[in-house]
């Protein structure tokens, strides 16, 4: 039976799982992340990149369906990672990694076809100066954060203030590109799920609508970061039962059209947007959904 395609628009959760370890392919559909990324390039030694590519269009030609992390451009690697992935259903997308020119994204998701969206994974220093132009090329359906290379390259520490620009920016270029919110780097603590719901919750306040996750345990605390609180959504509740029009109050703070807005924004988030009394409020269209 084949696989259901996931929502690569709306995914917080993004696990990578190594292309050349088959046997764990199937665990990380069951992990409930929102989607799986098989990837051929960092989590895979150069002497089995061959293997990991025929491992992973196997498994898709098969039913499988994810997001395929290719080589990076430049690389031996990427073009025959591509020419292996072309027209084959179960690719839901394709993550470019080091994405820095965007005629080279705008071929690669030509050669991938329509069908398949490509992911934009900014981790340079010119990849960051450019990131306005990647998310504007065709093709390109989601932009994702490589913190750690960015600060490799950057000779930066990989921690929130030395990135905070960087972040940013990738939310602003979102955004004027009306992409969906982008997906926020890897945090690579592996035990400790307050950790990662810390990290998850600070990507959702700077605008990011998703993290890359690189174990099973991170994707629930993933999705417990990008869930508001009860406290907010208590507040969101008030907010839009307590104002009908123009200015008001709630909890001693003035109420005006953004924070209305904002309250709507806070219970999609949620999925309680029909709760509370609030059936059948139709809140702002699709493209203002993004923000955290």
């Amino acid at each position: 039976m084949d696989a259901p395609r996931p929502d690569v628009r709306a995914a917080r959760s993004w696990l990578f799982v190594p292309g050349d370890r088959p046997d764990r392919f199937g665990k990380a559909m069951a992990s409930g992340a929102d989607v799986v990324v098989l990837d051929l390039e960092d989590a895979v030694a150069e002497d089995a990149k061959a293997t990991a590519r025929a491992e992973v269009t196997g498994w898709l030609t098969r039913g499988g369906a994810a997001c395929v992390r290719v080589n990076a451009p430049g690389t031996p690697f990427a073009d025959p990672d591509v020419a292996a992935l072309a027209g084959l259903p179960g690719v839901v997308a394709v993550m470019v990694p080091k994405a820095e020119d965007p005629r080279v994204l705008a071929g690669l998701a030509e050669a991938v076809g329509p069908g398949t969206a490509v992911v934009a994974l900014v981790e340079t220093a010119l990849g960051m100066h450019r990131v306005h132009e990647l998310a504007a090329t065709p093709g390109v359906a989601r932009l994702a954060f490589g913190s750690i290379d960015l600060a490799l390259d950057l000779g930066a520490e990989d921690a929130a203030v030395p990135l905070l620009c960087a972040r940013s920016a990738l939310v602003l270029a979102s955004r004027v590109a009306g992409l969906p919110a982008p997906v926020d780097g890897v945090t690579p603590v592996l035990d400790d799920p307050a950790v990662i719901q810390e990290a998850a919750a600070t990507a959702a306040s700077l605008g990011f609508g998703g993290k890359l996750c690189v174990h099973p345990r991170q994707v629930d605390a993933v999705h417990t970061g990008f869930r508001p609180s009860e406290a907010k959504v208590r507040h969101a509740r008030r907010v839009l039962a307590s104002v009908t029009e123009g200015v008001g109050q709630v909890d001693g703070q003035m109420v005006d059209t953004p924070v209305v807005e904002r309250a709507r924004q806070v219970l999609r988030r949620s999925g309680g947007l029909d709760e509370g009394g609030l059936a059948g409020d139709p809140g702002p269209a699709p493209h203002d959904t993004r923000s955290a």
